[in-house]
C-alpha cells in the first residue's frame, strides 16, 4: 500500500534506504517502486554479529534519501533494532520512517508515539491472529498528503463523471468490502496479549531464548546465526556441513515444528554465504520443556545425518 501510494512522491535520482537483514515484504516494495521512478535502492550493511553498522546508516542519511523503511525485530536473527535512535537519525534530514513491525507486536511494547515513526506495519497473524489481515499506522499529515492505492467503494465522498473527492481517513486506504470478521478476530487476539501482558511475555521468551542457546550452544559444530547482544525469540542455526532441509525434515518426523529455508530474507541469507537456516521460534505458549525435547530430537537427528 505505501509503496504504491508513495509513487507520487519518489522521483528519478532519489534514494530509498532499506537494510540488509529486510524480510521479502519490506524489500521487494521499495525495490520495484526504484525500478519504477528510476530511483535508487540502498542497502544498509549488517555486523558479523547481525546488528545494523550504524556508523555505516550514519554515512548514507542524506538529502536525496526520501524514505528509510526497516525492520523492528530480524525475523531470521532475532536482532531488536534500534527503532528509536535510527528514526531521530533520520529526522534529522526530514526522511520518514517506515518500520515493519511483524516480528514485534507480539514480541516486545510498541509505542508508536515514543517511536516517533511515520508509519508503522505488521501482520494479524504474527500476534495469534488470522490471516489475511494487517495495519498501518500512518502520522496523520503523512496519510493526508498520499494519495490512495485502489480506487472504488467506501473510499470516496463524491462522485461525477467529471470529478471524484476521496473520504476522510482511514477510509481513503480502505475501498472495498471490509474483512470485518478478520478485524474482529485480530482485536480478540490483541485483547488476549494484552490480558497476558506484553511484560510477561517478553520475561518469559526471553528466558526461554536464553534457556535454549545455552543447550544448543554445547553441541559440536553448532553455528548460531545472529548473535546480537539486543535479540528475541528465535534462534537460527546450522550444525556442520548438515543441510538445514535435512535437519528440519527429521525434526518435523519427531513433532517439533522449526522453519527452514531463507526465511523470506534470501539477502541476508546470501549475506553469510549459506543454503539456508533452520529457525526455532518461542512464543508465550512454550515451555522449557518444550525446549528440552527440541534439544533431544535435535541430537538424535544430528547422529542420524552423521
Amino acid at each position: 500500500m505505501l509503496a504504491s501510494s508513495f509513487e507520487n512522491i519518489i522521483d528519478k535520482g532519489d534514494e530509498i534506504l532499506i537494510t540488509a537483514m529486510e524480510h521479502h515484504s519490506n524489500l521487494v516494495p521499495w525495490q520495484q517502486l526504484c525500478f519504477k521512478k528510476d530511483a535508487k535502492l540502498k542497502v544498509v550493511p549488517i555486523t558479523d554479529e547481525g546488528d545494523l553498522d550504524m556508523e555505516f546508516l550514519d554515512s548514507m542519511l542524506s538529502e536525496k534519501v526520501k524514505l528509510l523503511a526497516f525492520a523492528h525485530i530480524s525475523n531470521v536473527m532475532g536482532t531488536i533494532n534500534p527503532v528509536k535512535e535510527i528514526t531521530a537519525k533520520a529526522h534529522k534530514f526530514g526522511i520518514p520512517v517506515v518500520i515493519d513491525g511483524a516480528q514485534a507486536v507480539a514480541h516486545a511494547k510498541v509505542d508508536v508515539m515514543d517511536l516517533d515513526c511515520e508509519f508503522y506495519c505488521f501482520s494479524a497473524h504474527k500476534a495469534y491472529g488470522p490471516m489475511g489481515m494487517g495495519v498501518l499506522y500512518g502520522k496523520q499529515q503523512w496519510l493526508n498528503n498520499l494519495q490512495p492505492y485502489q480506487y472504488g467503494g467506501e473510499m470516496i465522498s463524491t462522485v461525477s463523471f467529471e470529478k471524484t473527492t476521496f473520504n476522510e481517513l482511514p477510509y481513503k486506504f480502505e475501498a472495498g468490502t471490509p474483512n470485518v470478521e478478520g478485524a474482529l478476530a485480530m482485536a480478540e487476539a490483541f485483547r488476549y496479549i494484552d490480558n497476558i501482558g506484553i511484560g510477561n511475555i517478553v520475561e518469559h521468551e526471553d528466558a526461554l531464548l536464553k534457556y535454549a542457546t545455552e543447550k544448543l550452544t554445547e553441541i559440536d559444530g553448532m553455528r548460531i546465526i545472529g548473535r546480537s547482544k539486543n535479540k528475541t525469540s528465535v534462534i537460527s542455526f546450522l550444525v556442520g556441513d548438515i543441510h538445514p532441509y535435512d535437519m528440519g525434515t527429521l525434526l518435523d518426523q519427531m513433532g517439533v515444528a522449526v522453519r527452514t529455508g531463507n526465511h523470506c530474507a534470501q539477502p541476508l541469507i546470501d549475506n553469510f554465504c549459506i543454503p539456508g537456516t533452520v529457525r526455532a521460534s518461542f512464543a508465550v505458549y512454550n515451555s522449557r520443556e518444550e525446549v528440552d525435547y527440541f534439544i533431544g530430537a535435535l541430537r538424535k537427528s544430528l547422529a542420524m545425518l552423521a
